[in-house]
């Protein structure tokens, strides 16, 4: 059928293509931050102006999510991940082609719609590719190929291996996603809602706020918002952070690799541990374990050696947590607003991610030392997992089976 996928055979080939455009999602991702060192002195920019290059597309990606969840109910899920495809890969080609400020800020929004839209659908494909009692493993395997590709950026970065200007990446980054999107084309069937059961725009949102939904949704949006704080805050602050406590850039990039692979690790884990029959006391330990690990993090010696062990298990613990909470999501709607709520929840997680990297600059700009901030993701991280835990117990209080 073209509304579903063949869990006997064409479920893994579907969870292998998502996982791909995974790993070409979390590369263009953190391109920015691998060009950005040659790419601010080529256009004079002011540390002010580099931080709206990175809000610019932040921005994107929130709209980007509401709009993809709505193509992957509207269009089908097929749709939505190329339609997202071809517009980061068109606008990360455009962002090497820039000569004004001006440009590079439009050009990195649309870049950012682009890699908003592609997420809802990467998350509910790889739920649908499999049987439902798969699905936190199958959502973790497809999101372990963000942070595996986020450290394939941060390998390049660290090796020079972009070349001597800024366009490289962007240009790699761009011909990536054009590429894969034929094999989408032929190798994935539609996944569309069937035309009956269609729902309008206000419709599909009214049901995700309806009153037999609404605690649900509530946890998850405070949970994806909440967690989406830490890990966006780490991303962008950690390399300076590191550097601050006497690490050089070159060290404090290999922090950042580790901190990735650690990351593909822990989503692999976080995956099982939501997979359990009853997943409420792994998944509270889960969020127990990452808090554990920031404040290890704040405490090791500024060595290289206890930096790359303290990065490497912060990113497995944080991207563990995370990797749940997207396992969680699709498994909240049922099939014909499921792009449109794990769509809704994805862009409120993106205020997180803006919230994060602004926090960080507040604490440092009022005085605050590396390790205090990694204490201050602890009671973030803490009522992260009690909202989670919560939406946990609530659907199973519920009785709610897993839609399929």
């Amino acid at each position: 059928m073209n509304t579903t996928i063949d869990h006997r055979g064409g479920g893994g080939r579907a969870l292998a293509l998502v996982t791909l455009a995974a790993i070409i999602e979390g590369f263009d991702l953190q391109s920015a931050g691998v060009a950005v060192p040659k790419l601010a002195p080529a256009f004079g920019l002011s540390p002010h102006q580099i931080g709206l290059f990175f809000s610019s597309a932040t921005f994107g990606l929130i709209f980007g999510a509401l709009i993809g969840g709505r193509i992957a109910d509207a269009w089908g899920r097929r749709a939505g991940l190329v339609i997202a495809l071809i517009t980061f890969g068109i606008f990360s080609l455009a962002t090497a082609m820039v000569t004004t400020f001006e440009q590079l800020i439009v050009i990195r929004f649309l870049t950012g719609i682009g890699l908003g839209g592609a997420f809802p659908n990467l998350v509910n494909i790889a739920a649908e590719s499999v049987d439902p009692g798969r699905r936190g493993r199958a959502v973790a395997i497809m999101y372990a190929g963000v942070p595996f590709g986020g450290a394939i950026a941060s390998g390049v970065a660290m090796m020079g291996l972009h070349g001597d200007d800024w366009h490289t990446i962007f240009i790699v980054g761009g011909i990536l996603p054009l590429l894969i999107v034929p094999l989408l084309m032929i190798m994935l069937p539609p996944l569309t809602v069937p035309k009956r059961e269609k729902r309008s725009s206000s419709a599909a949102l009214a049901e995700v706020l309806s009153p037999s939904t609404l605690g649900t949704t509530m946890s998850l949006w405070v949970s994806f918002f909440l967690g989406l704080i830490v890990v966006y805050l780490l991303l962008n602050w950690m390399p300076q952070l590191l550097v601050s406590r006497g690490l050089g850039k070159n060290e404090a990039s290999l922090v950042q690799v580790l901190f990735n692979i650690g990351g593909v690790v822990g989503g692999l884990i976080g995956g099982q541990v939501l997979d359990r029959k009853s997943p409420g006391g792994p998944v509270a330990l889960c969020f127990a374990a990452a808090a554990g690990a920031l404040l290890v993090l704040g405490l090791l010696p500024a060595s290289l050696a206890f930096m790359l062990i303290g990065g490497t298990l912060v990113g497995g613990a944080i991207l563990c947590v995370q990797a749940i909470l997207y396992g969680i999501a699709p498994q909240c709607y049922p099939f014909e607003v499921r792009g449109t709520g794990v769509g809704v929840a994805v862009a409120v997680g993106r205020l997180g991610s803006i919230a994060g990297p602004l926090l960080a600059g507040a604490l440092v700009g009022a005085g605050a030392t590396p390790s205090h901030v990694m204490f201050a993701l602890v009671p973030i991280t803490l009522i992260a997992g009690m909202t989670t835990v919560l939406l946990l117990r609530r659907r199973h209080r519920a009785g709610a089976a897993q839609p399929a």
